[in-house]
């Protein structure tokens, strides 16, 4: 059985990671917002297939746009958070880290009523040198996470991790985790459930690694289909390239993909998959610098 996964990182043009010129909240100040409209029109495409979804809402997001976040809630979608101010995890101390997810929290479900259970981190920055981030995780009541990158790359990644659905073992307690998958194409592994590869790839290429594929875990953004957006000046050849290539066929693709797989929210998958087969990943401790090897459980 085949685990597709659909989910939303709820964030503006401007919230490009790695990149001085819009690398503080300081800096999105005055700086025209579209996230409204390129997050509605993802609804509506989501609302005329009946799909359900999860979105990871930055707080920041949260606090200035609560309509926008009661709009996704209202739909049915689960929300989860994506942080307060989309900083990389390995950039933050642990009391950083913590407060900042806390007052993302807060913000959600003061205008859901909801409680936020689910959590993926900026850029896919959780390393083995932030084994501290899961601690804080737990402490602040989320139960699943989706913010391992299982290869190296310009974030660091967490290579080896996990490659499915897996419980991350920390000296606090067990945590759900649902990492990005990776397909291989041309000999090397590639991300191509959304971001720049998404983009990038003709569609048939995408199809064709869905159909290989028994999980799915998708990452868009509402700027990857929005070709009216501006572009964030400064930024290096590579990096424009990374943010902004293929975005006027993107939603095409996305809807041409949603019309021929079928795709559940975080939490539906969640409860569909059995826990007691997952393996079990345990972490050496809070501050370590590298994973013990994962192996499968018997007992939960």
């Amino acid at each position: 059985m085949s685990t597709r996964i659909l989910t939303f990182d709820i964030e503006d043009w401007f919230h490009l990671l790695d990149c001085d010129a819009t690398r503080s909240p300081e800096s999105w100040e005055g700086r025209e917002s579209r996230v409204e409209a390129a997050t509605d029109r993802i609804l509506d495409e989501l609302g005329q297939r009946g799909l359900k979804a999860t979105f990871f809402c930055l707080g920041w997001i949260a606090e200035r746009y609560p309509a926008l976040i009661r709009r996704i809630d209202g739909a049915g979608h689960e929300i989860g958070t994506h942080s307060f101010a989309h900083q990389l995890i390995y950039e933050q101390s642990w009391q950083e880290f913590d407060a900042d997810l806390r007052h993302s929290i807060q913000l959600l479900e003061d205008i859901t009523g909801k409680p936020v259970r689910s959590y993926r981190a900026p850029g896919f920055s959780l390393t083995p040198a932030t084994n501290w981030a899961i601690e804080r995780l737990l402490e602040n009541g989320i139960e699943v996470d989706a913010s391992i990158f299982p290869g190296e790359r310009a974030h660091g990644g967490y290579a080896g991790l996990c490659r499915g659905p897996a419980w991350i073992q920390s000296p606090s307690g067990r945590l759900k985790e649902l990492p990005l998958n990776l397909g291989r194409l041309a000999g090397r592994d590639i991300a191509f459930s959304g971001g720049g590869y998404f983009r990038l790839l003709p569609y048939p290429v995408i199809r064709a690694q869905l159909r290989r594929a028994n999980y799915v875990m998708t990452y868009f953004h509402p700027r990857d289909f929005d070709a009216g957006q501006p572009v964030v000046q400064g930024i290096s050849t590579i990096k424009r390239l990374k943010s902004y290539v293929g975005i006027r066929g993107a939603f095409r693709k996305l809807g041409a993909m949603l019309d021929d797989f079928s795709f559940v929210d975080m939490r539906s998958a969640v409860a569909a998959i059995d826990w007691a087969a997952a393996p079990v990943v345990s972490l050496m401790a809070a501050t370590s610098e590298r994973p013990l090897a994962p192996h499968h459980a018997t007992t939960h």
